[in-house]
């Protein structure tokens, strides 16, 4: 059999050409009400999986690949957090602006696969105050940002990446307004049972929120 050739709906005709093959092959038509994509049209694509593609040229985003949260406030309660990360989030930065609390004790980011993971961190946090040695304090409850009094607020960023199968790491360096010329660091991993899903911006002890605001951004 040769060329197919159909009219058009109202006019025209569209002919399908098959090409010289060897043996037998099959083309599959979808079971759907749909439109064929061309190889030299000019197309959008909703909901489709691409495996190992290979992208030649220069590649031209539609939108930015970087999703942001929505904003929180920091003025109130004990915990913040973020929900819906979705798996393929390999880099998650958590953003605080002049995040205060009314107490001296350290404030904890926890990370989670469908809950909160409170346990198995390796993390360490200090800060260095006016030039001095640094104060330094670890946890296995969470990443820890370390904190001794409650006049200082923090800005700057929290960033976690996915290292492999499940394993986060976690840095960060802040600072803000202080009288006290203060900047904190801190670092670590933790090992989860899925991807990351979640985060949680959690105070110790009594200790409550009472000034700034927390968001969240995911690549």
């Amino acid at each position: 059999m040769g060329n197919l050739t159909l009219n058009g709906a109202t006019s025209g005709q569209i002919t399908l050409a098959p090409p010289s093959v060897a043996g037998t092959n099959t083309l599959t038509l979808p079971a759907a009400t749909t439109t064929l994509v061309g190889q030299s049209t000019t197309d959008t694509l909703t909901n489709k999986t691409l495996t190992s593609p290979t992208i030649s040229g220069t590649p031209v985003m539609g939108a930015s690949i970087i999703t942001s949260g929505t904003v929180q406030n920091t003025t109130s309660g004990t915990a913040i957090l973020f929900t819906g990360i979705p798996s393929w989030a390999k880099r998650i930065t958590v953003m605080l602006n002049g995040v205060s609390t009314n107490g001296t004790n350290n404030i904890l980011l926890q990370v989670g696969s469908g809950s909160l993971t409170t346990s198995g961190y390796n993390s360490i946090g200090g800060g260095s105050i006016n030039g001095l040695a640094p104060a330094v304090n670890n946890s296995s409850t969470g990443f820890l940002l370390y904190n001794d009094t409650a006049t200082d607020v923090r800005n700057g960023n929290i960033v976690i990446n996915l290292i492999s199968n499940y394993v986060y790491i976690c840095s960060y360096v802040l600072g803000g307004a202080s009288t006290r010329n203060v900047i904190w660091w801190g670092a670590g991993s933790i090992s989860l049972g899925g991807a990351l899903d979640r985060v949680s911006l959690i105070t110790t002890s009594t200790d409550t929120f009472d000034a700034g605001s927390i968001n969240i951004m995911y690549e």
